[in-house]
């Protein structure tokens, strides 16, 4: 099963990516105009959606302009089925969003595979609304197989600027065991923590060919680096204030 696994998943990647990379190279493009104008990008999901979200912020070799949108309610450790209940929930959302001032100057990237719960939608709805350019991280498979949720019998994909999709088949996994027919191993995470890393790779190239020095954070384990993150935090900290929060 491991070598299965690794399998699925270099196809899976090879697929997603031949397939994707057009609207891939589109997005980073707009990102880096965005960080260039002074723009942030924020990131939005549920549940383990909400992971892939922290994969990019404050990250060793990562942008400092990123800021996850971190609900506690609609993360796992409030509760794993609790929060697949509120994500279903329509009209919920849009309070808590209130903290976070998007605007026309950002780019908001929502993450969720199946694309038919109401938060990830009303979020990403919430970001067109103030100006944000959207992005889905998704799987159209869902829309094709799976009724909305949504009150409006929205689809993430329906309500975004540019949509990219992640290929995960519906049910998320990979492998199944012949004997009794269940399905396990999800591949997701890997294939979207794939996609963002190489989005902002590219963000950051585009960056550099600009002829300025990309806010790139190094790790905090190598010598000297505190210097030079201290310098992104105090450019970035007004912007994306979960930077510097509870800092002593």
């Amino acid at each position: 099963m491991i070598k299965k696994y690794y399998q699925k998943v270099q196809e899976q990647l090879e697929n997603t990516f031949n397939k994707e990379t057009n609207v891939m190279q589109k997005v980073s493009e707009v990102i880096a105009d965005k960080i260039n104008d002074g723009g942030v990008v924020y990131l939005f999901g549920c549940g383990h959606s909400h992971i892939l979200t922290e994969e990019v912020f404050y990250r060793a070799g990562g942008l400092a302009p990123i800021y996850p949108i971190l609900i506690d309610e609609l993360m796992l450790h409030q509760g794993g089925a609790a929060s697949s209940q509120k994500e279903r929930k329509n009209r919920y959302v849009r309070p808590l969003l209130a903290e976070y001032s998007i605007t026309k100057k950002d780019v908001l990237i929502v993450i969720s595979t199946s694309g038919i719960n109401p938060v990830p939608i009303d979020v990403a709805l919430y970001g067109k609304e103030h100006g944000a350019v959207t992005v889905a991280l998704t799987s159209t498979a869902y829309a094709e197989q799976q009724p909305s949720r949504h009150e409006d019998g929205l689809y993430l994909k329906d309500v975004c600027d540019y949509t990219i999709d992640n290929h995960v088949q519906v049910g998320d996994a990979m492998l199944s065991n012949s004997d009794t027919g269940i399905r396990f191993a999800p591949s997701s995470s890997v294939i979207v923590i794939s996609i963002l890393q190489a989005i902002l790779a590219e963000v950051t190239d585009l960056l550099i060919k600009t002829g300025q020095v990309p806010p790139v954070f190094l790790s905090g384990n190598i010598t000297g680096s505190d210097e030079h993150n201290k310098k992104l935090l105090d450019i970035y900290g007004k912007k994306v204030p979960l930077l510097i929060k509870n800092m002593e």
